[in-house]
């Protein structure tokens, strides 16, 4: 039947009207059911649906009016785009059929599906690409649908793809802002750990911080981390944060292997659990009972180690976003990496404790312990001389006095600052000159030295203290364990090197059975000499005494090779 004019201008009204709440609406899911909704109002008919394909051109949406719910349930299966439905969507133009069973692409109805006769049905279409179809069943006051309502239709149908454009920008904007806020999310995370870990090398403060940051991130209410300890298959709780902390502690050791964090310390991968009731590799039943769902477990790494394992439990039913996994995967890749650099820095400070000490007993024994020394030989040569000579017995006196003062001196500056400052500011020459006479005055044995033509001021001080430590040692052994009677000192330079001689007539010892060890007086010295760049040399035969020959490099930080031929 056709329209008359009064009729089709109506209806043309109606459909611009219709058309502008169409271009309004931006979701997708409501628009679809307007869109069959309208048409079906427009073309008069008792059933509409709506078709949207994907960009493969596959059936992806398929939104139906006029049945019922129940009606709906009871088909078997939603269109999959056989038939006439197949068709149109292979089609640019208008399908019309009076009745469906007699076309000859039909291919009937699933089981329960309303008996439809005639059909209508519009490509939805923007410019080459086809969008989805609109469909439409039985005209209520017609056996068919006429070419007027075709006409509705296609105008209806031209809207529509603008309208679904508009929804999947919308929607592509909407994606893209979700991504971004979660992009800007995340990044905090991560700023936030960057900055906890590179602002702090304690290993305490590191854990503590990052826990909370990941917790806060995953909204979580509790969270645990094991370390592993030095035994390589021991994991113990060492940090536990949020709630029910007295149900997590109930289970705080386990074995490589054994429940998830020996799990995941085992495999080195993230290990998600989502009903922890019912799992039997959860074996903490007081976590369980403390009403938490879930848990993340992640390794933390540092390149091929495993620290740790950072466990992350909800009461929350929903499954953890697979992207916060990866991402908590990274993190526990930093902070592995930050637990193993602040392992490092706590066994550097403990090594630097560890070479104070030997720094200061290789002081203390090259220092006032040799002084103390050199006051108890003039003591007991002050003893022999004192009913011999008087005069000189008293003398001895006084020098070992004023020595007692100045290894008072020298042990209230270590008090002070740990430093010995025997050196002074005299310079080496004169500094082996005091050593001498000290020598001389505590032994009575002779002394020869003999020194370069330069006052060698501009030798560095750390040098300069190397080679006036090892004097001062070398001249000890000679009266302690040598009794040697003549000792002859040399200090020579060259270009690059400054050397220093000490030969003895003493007792001499061998050398395969000396032991090299921190605080014996020749360990001392061969330290001291490496210490500045330098190399020492030390022969000595029993009965004939022991030479030794030191040098080191004139300037700071020049290490000449100690294969030279100059030694």
């Amino acid at each position: 039947m056709l329209l008359t004019r009064e009729q089709l201008q109506d209806r043309l009204f109606a459909l611009h009207r219709a058309s502008l709440e169409l271009v309004r609406d931006v979701s997708l899911e409501s628009l679809l059911e307007r869109i069959a909704t309208t048409a079906c109002e427009q073309a008069g008919a008792r059933y509409a649906a709506l078709g949207v394909l994907d960009d493969n051109g596959d059936l992806k949406q398929f939104i139906s009016v006029g049945m019922t719910d129940s009606q709906i349930k009871k088909i078997s299966h939603p269109p999959v785009g056989h038939g006439l439905i197949g068709e149109l969507m292979d089609t640019e133009i208008p399908l019309r059929i009076p009745v469906i069973s007699e076309h000859p692409h039909s291919v009937g109805f699933p089981a329960h599906h309303p008996k439809m006769n005639s059909f209508l049905g519009v490509p939805i279409r923007a410019g080459d690409i086809q969008l989805g179809q609109i469909y439409l069943t039985d005209k209520v006051d017609s056996f068919e649908f006429s070419a007027d309502d075709e006409m509705i239709i296609q105008m209806l149908a031209t809207y529509a793809a603008t309208a679904l454009q508009n929804a999947r920008l919308y929607e592509q904007m909407r994606e893209r802002d979700l991504a971004l806020t979660r992009r800007n999310v995340d990044m905090g995370l991560l700023n936030g750990i960057a900055s906890t870990l590179t602002s702090s090398l304690e290993l305490d403060e590191i854990l503590n911080k990052t826990l909370g940051l990941v917790m806060n991130y995953m909204k979580v209410e509790a969270g645990e981390i094991f370390l592993l300890e030095e035994d390589k298959t021991t994991l113990r709780m060492v940090l536990h944060r949020g709630q029910a902390a007295e149900a997590f502690w109930t289970a705080n050791v386990f074995q490589v292997g054994e429940g998830y964090p020996g799990i995941v310390a085992r495999n080195r991968k993230p290990m998600i659990g989502t009903h922890l009731a019912s799992d039997t590799n959860f074996l903490r039943e007081k976590v369980v009972q403390a009403g938490f769902q879930q848990i993340a477990c992640i390794p933390l790494l540092s390149g091929e180690n495993l620290m740790g394992v950072m466990s992350v439990a909800t009461r929350a039913t929903d499954p953890f976003d697979e992207r916060n996994i990866q991402l908590l995967t990274a993190v526990g890749t930093w902070a592995g990496l930050a637990i193993e650099n602040a392992r490092l820095h706590a066994n550097a400070r403990r090594l630097a404790v560890l070479e104070e000490r030997d720094r200061i007993g290789m002081d203390l024994h090259d220092g006032i312990i040799q002084s103390i020394y050199g006051v108890g030989l003039a003591l007991e040569g002050a003893k022999l001389s004192l009913s011999d000579d008087p005069k000189s017995a008293k003398e001895q006196i006084r020098h070992s006095i004023n020595g007692l003062n100045q290894a008072i001196r020298d042990i209230r500056a270590y008090i002070l600052d740990l430093r010995p400052r025997q050196l002074g500011n005299e310079g080496l020459l004169m500094g082996i000159k005091r050593l001498i006479a000290e020598y001389r005055a505590h032994t009575f044995s002779e002394v020869n030295f003999t020194g370069p033509d330069s006052d060698m001021k501009d030798l560095p001080h750390t040098q300069s203290l190397a080679l006036f430590h090892i004097c001062q040692e070398a001249l000890a052994n000679a009266a302690k364990h040598a009794k040697a009677k003549n000792v002859q000192i040399v200090v020579w330079t060259t270009n690059d090197r400054a050397l220093l001689e000490i030969k003895d007539d003493g007792k001499g010892f061998d050398l395969d059975k000396m032991q090299a060890s921190i605080g014996h007086g020749l360990a001392n010295m061969q330290t001291r000499a490496h210490a500045v760049g330098g190399d020492i040399d030390i022969s000595s035969v029993k009965g004939e005494g022991t030479t030794i020959l030191v040098w080191v490099p004139r300037t700071v930080g020049h290490h000449s090779a100690r294969t030279d031929s100059s030694l």
